[in-house]
């Protein structure tokens, strides 16, 4: 594990916030971001690319992420995946691959998820911030 713990892997439902309007969730993150907590990782930044409305949008979005810690998948992680997915399915539940992929990702480097998506709660290991 790489990261000390006291880092925060955004969602990018906490992103849409950031980059679409002023709001509690935006200007919290702008102050992690003043701080130096947030790390990114390349589902994150294909979901906000692929989401983007402009070459302005996108590139306002490729400059914030490219000053952020990142975090990325390994050969180890896609079988910690599958593990997540698999024992949330035998639970009966079932998330987004993205977001399973980003929990493997904050579990592994010890990071903070900050999300608006209450389903990260029902993976065991990934802590909320």
């Amino acid at each position: 594990m790489s990261g000390t713990g006291n880092g925060i892997l955004v969602d990018t439902s906490v992103w849409i916030e950031f980059f679409k309007s002023k709001s509690s969730t935006g200007d919290r993150l702008e102050t992690l971001l003043v701080e130096n907590s947030v790390w990114s990782c390349g589902v994150v930044m294909f979901e906000l690319l692929q989401g983007v409305k402009s070459e302005t949008e996108k590139f306002m979005v490729l400059d914030t992420l490219s000053n952020l810690e990142y975090a990325e998948m390994t050969p180890a992680l896609w079988q910690k995946s599958a593990n997540i997915a698999a024992s949330l399915k035998k639970k009966g539940v079932t998330l987004p691959l993205s977001d399973i992929f980003l929990a493997a990702i904050a579990i592994e480097n010890n990071l903070q998820v900050f999300t608006l998506d209450k389903h990260f709660k029902r993976v065991p290991g990934v802590r909320l911030f």
